[in-house]
């Protein structure tokens, strides 16, 4: 029976997660909000790893498109020699920033290529491709049609620097305006299926007001680089078109039912100026190859330097490989500047809306509650352990943490990555008034018992902040928990039971070591 029973919980299939990024556009350098999207997806599928759950992150760069062909025609470069070093770049970023992404695809990948074209083919059998004559206001920037509405002063609202273009020309069109009632329908039944809210009123908005066809190829003779279109060489896929299949492509569609199906429908997470494309043209798109629909999609904000918007004009835009160079070039090691720019994405950048980044604002919260709040509290305590116990673990004392946990839960459970933080900072908070209220340096003197339970309380509560900061602060996380003699295998137990109260040894030895994050040294 025991043999059965250990046959049986090794077959057991673990539970799926699936979370996507958005691929950017290899026409410039790795942006930072592209780094705020990255993280923020590797925070939720890290947490979702520690629930137990077998995880497929997907990542990966749009290769196609008017724009990347005639900026490689400007360096002088073969298109297929030009995105092969741009994609290397952004392939960089898992390293610098400490993700965890299982998959990155690039659209000019031979299976991609293969599963685009019968995505094509499919949309064609249910009749919602077709060909036709059409002029149009086209966002060279967007890469996307825009009516006289969309426009401020006769141009873009998001690349207002650029002149938009005339096209005229004949290419097929997928019919979208069919699916303005299926995708009402959609959503109607999937109450939670774009967050936040406001941003789902958005789309809903969008839909009501009527949909447009819009076109999935052009000429080839014009612009060449794109995926042919299946039994017409004279046209290559719209970039939007061939760059959302990514999504199912990169889990093996359609050769490989099984794990499709396995991880399918999944997460995606995109900035504001993808929410058209993520929740309507997608959505229609896959309603035509009669394929499920994705099962959420979370929109981030942008992100302002100094409340203007980045751009090259400006000289203000960040890069995050020259970020973390700062950082670095400040005093800190590549594993506690990656640490301090990943709890600034995560933290001070709201999840939803808008964030604002400028080095004066990362130097003032680094020092306020990196170096002074979390480490602060960690070297004090642990200095505590070392002068009144020997540097051992004091015998366990009663508490909890179900509150924290509960709020924490909450948060992250709805991806409010900025508030689960808050609650983390908000129990730093809670552990250093205890440490005034009770003033240990008095009750080492007179009540050796009290003392006993007010620093064994305080060590467990930075146990549970460590376990709350891993998907966030991985690095930083793991070095807290070492200290107390926890290793990074601990982690893999159910979440869960970390959450409860007493996780922490009594008579483990403890090493204050150096701090978790020194103070920033201002060249």
């Amino acid at each position: 029976m025991l043999l059965i029973f250990m046959l049986q919980k090794n077959n057991m299939k673990k539970e799926k997660f699936y979370i996507t990024t958005t691929l950017p556009y290899v026409n410039a350098d790795p942006h930072i909000g592209f780094a705020l999207e990255i993280v923020q997806a590797d925070i939720i599928a890290r947490h979702q790893k520690f629930l137990g759950k077998e995880i497929v992150f997907n990542t990966g760069t749009d290769e196609h498109g008017i724009k990347i062909y005639r900026k490689a025609l400007d360096e002088k470069k073969d298109p297929q020699i030009y995105v092969d070093e741009y994609a290397a770049k952004f392939e960089k970023l898992k390293n610098a920033l400490n993700l965890t992404y299982t998959n990155f695809i690039r659209t000019t990948d031979v299976a991609h290529k293969a599963a685009a074209q019968e995505f094509w083919r499919r949309c064609v059998a249910n009749g919602d491709i077709y060909k036709k004559l059409y002029k149009v206001k086209y966002c060279i920037g967007c890469e996307l049609e825009k009516t006289d509405s969309e426009l401020v002063n006769g141009r873009c609202p998001i690349h207002p620097n650029l002149e938009l273009e005339i096209i005229e020309e004949e290419n097929y069109f997928f019919r979208f305006s069919k699916y303005e009632k299926p995708l009402l329908d959609f959503y109607k039944t999937h109450p939670d299926f774009v967050i936040p809210d406001f941003r789902f009123n958005e789309i809903k908005q969008f839909v009501k007001n009527g949909l447009q066809d819009f076109s999935v190829s052009r000429l080839k003779e014009k612009m060449p680089w794109g995926i042919s279109v299946p039994d017409n060489e004279k046209h290559v896929m719209y970039v939007w078109f061939d760059a959302l299949v990514n999504y199912i492509s990169t889990l093996g569609w359609p050769d490989d039912e099984k794990r499709f199906k396995d991880f399918w429908p999944g997460v995606q997470i995109a900035g504001k100026d993808n929410l058209r494309q993520q929740t309507a043209m997608w959505q229609a798109m896959l309603l035509s190859a009669s394929l499920p629909n994705s099962k959420q999609v979370i929109i981030h904000g942008f992100i302002t330097s100094g409340g203007q918007k980045m751009s090259k004009s400006l000289g203000n835009v960040a890069n995050p490989y020259e970020v973390l160079e700062k950082i670095q070039e400040a005093g800190l090691s590549k594993e506690q500047a990656t640490d301090a720019l990943r709890y600034y994405l995560a933290r001070e950048i709201p999840t939803f809306e808008d964030g604002d980044y400028t080095w004066e604002h990362f130097a003032e919260t680094y020092g306020a509650n990196l170096a002074n709040g979390l480490g602060n509290l960690v070297s004090r305590v642990l200095a505590m352990v070392e002068k009144y116990f020997d540097g051992i673990v004091p015998e366990k004392s009663d508490g909890d943490m179900e509150d924290f946990w509960k709020s924490y839960n909450a948060a992250i459970d709805g991806y409010k990555l900025n508030t689960a933080l808050d609650f983390v900072w908000k129990e730093i908070a809670v552990c250093d008034e205890i440490v005034d209220k009770e003033k240990p340096w008095e009750l080492a003197k007179s009540d050796k018992e009290r003392l006993s339970e007010v620093i064994y309380n305080l060590c467990e509560r930075i146990r549970h902040i460590a376990v709350a900061l891993s998907p966030f602060l991985p690095n930083t996380a793991l070095k807290i928990l070492s200290k107390y003699g926890i290793m990074e295998t601990d982690l893999e137990k159910s979440f869960k039971e970390l959450q409860k109260w007493g996780g922490l040894k009594a008579g483990q030895k403890v090493e204050k070591g150096d701090a978790l994050f020194p103070r920033l040294e201002i060249k």
